[in-house]
């Protein structure tokens, strides 16, 4: 990946690689225990692990150090699995496109054939670089040969080895005493576990998944992208066939934890990552990002803008050129309009911020109208203390106005337009806080016979 960031912790869609893969696998609800064999910044890993995982699903980290191979690196493991009998799932980190579906499938068909051991496997028209299923006459598994180790005969198997693994833990076990590293690698294979099963005589299979895509394997920034848009396709055929509008398909990234209502419309070149919910017969205009943890009414519209961790209530506009922030809460018949960020700020219903204003930390009661240019300036730069404004039901505030927090403006309140706020207003009444205005006569042309 040529990063300072490890491969797995690359992201996409807003969910890094690992992350993808370790929830589809707890969703198969057949998973009691994780295990996260780390090697390459393990510290970045381990620590994304406990953060992520920590409190909702028990996960252990193991370092595999010297690497010295896949089968090595499952070997780690064998210590903290001491007296399981049951069965283990091995599968790789960088494989984000398993679904639920395909991995519950394939430990289903595991218990079913009674095997000691079941590989994955997928047929490609073109298997360069991945290892090979050697079958024999009878179409059994004998094998897996590695592309580097592989003869121009075995080169020319087109089933392939997905790199998941189901193992009946008591009886493969000892296999990771008895593989060899005597290969072109100089490593411990772990696919090498299954010839040691086959002569071993336990009944061996192979189970093989028909979305190929789902075993896509990242190694670099292009396979990233490829995975991308991928997962977005995939996504976005859901919900058309759920009765969501793309415009424009090819342009569009939407994350598959991202749910839209019917009679939406989604127009070219929008962005959705993490999870978001949107109600019915919403629009979401050309070029908006949806950041994550977004939550909608119906009939909302966010046109052209940035949008993240934010509620919005029903019939409310965001945009164009707007930007909610984190924290934001929005009740129904709100307007959010041209070039207006909101951060950390609930706006009860009906309530207009219309223009070229910065609303942070603050609470805006119901029917309140913020004229073009107000900021609520909410942070004091010697202390570092965010404070809030407080708007009551009606209030007006004029525009270029700046509003100083901790500052209240009771019920039907207004603040004339330009004015500088320090102190609460009453309900009722009108604030004015600017300098009075000068008029001096003449005097752009005594200005310029002095110049």
């Amino acid at each position: 990946m040529k990063s300072s960031l490890p491969k797995v912790l690359h992201k996409i869609l807003g969910k890094p690689l690992l992350e993808r893969v370790m929830d589809s696998v707890f969703k198969t609800g057949c998973v009691d225990e994780a295990i996260v064999i780390t090697g390459h910044m393990s510290e970045e890993v381990e620590k994304f692990v406990k953060t992520t995982y920590e409190g909702k699903f028990p996960v252990t980290t193991i370092i595999q150090q010297p690497q010295l191979g896949t089968g090595h690196a499952v070997f780690m493991a064998h210590d903290r699995l001491k007296g399981f009998n049951g069965t283990v799932l091995v599968l790789c980190g960088d494989t984000p496109l398993l679904s639920e579906e395909g991995l519950s499938e394939f430990v289903k068909k595991h218990h079913e054939s009674g095997a000691a051991l079941t590989v994955m496997s997928a047929l490609f028209d073109d298997p360069t670089n991945y290892g090979r299923i050697v079958r024999d006459e009878n179409w059994h598994v004998r094998k897996i040969v590695e592309e580097k180790d592989a003869t121009p005969e075995e080169k020319e198997i087109k089933e392939i080895n997905a790199g998941v693994y189901c193992f009946e833990w008591e009886k493969i076990a000892p296999a990771f005493f008895e593989i060899k590293n005597n290969n072109a690698q100089g490593e411990y294979y772990l696919t090498d576990v299954v010839d040691w099963s086959v002569k071993k005589g336990y009944k061996t299979a192979v189970s093989t998944i028909f979305n190929n895509y789902e075993i896509f394997g990242i190694n670099s920034r292009q396979h990233l992208a490829e995975a991308t848009k991928i997962l977005s396709s995939k996504t976005i055929e859901k919900l058309m066939d759920a009765g969501v509008t793309f415009v424009s398909p090819e342009t569009t990234l939407v994350s598959p934890e991202t749910q839209i209502g019917a009679d939406s419309v989604v127009y070219p070149g929008c962005v959705f990552e993490g999870v978001n919910t949107f109600g019915a017969n919403c629009t979401i205009g050309p070029n908006t990002y949806i950041g994550g943890n977004v939550t909608t009414a119906d009939n909302v519209k966010i046109l052209q803008s940035r949008v993240s961790n934010s509620q919005i209530g029903a019939n409310s506009t965001v945009g164009p050129f707007a930007h909610l922030r984190d924290g934001v809460e929005i009740a129904e018949n709100v307007r959010i309009g041209n070039f207006v960020e909101v951060k950390k700020s609930r706006i009860a219903g009906s309530t207009n911020v219309s223009h070229l204003s910065y609303i942070g930390d603050a609470t805006l009661g119901s029917h309140v109208n913020i004229g073009a240019g107000t900021i609520t300036a909410n942070y004091d730069p010697l202390t570092k203390v965010k404070s809030r404004t407080m708007l009551a039901d009606g209030v007006k505030i004029g525009s270029n106005s700046v509003l100083i927090a901790p500052v209240t403006v009771e019920k039907d309140a207004n603040v004339a337009a330009g004015s500088v706020i320090t102190k609460d207003v009453p309900a009722g009444s009108l604030a004015i806080a600017r300098e009075k205005q000068k008029v001096l006569d003449g005097w752009v042309e005594k200005k310029l016979k002095k110049d």
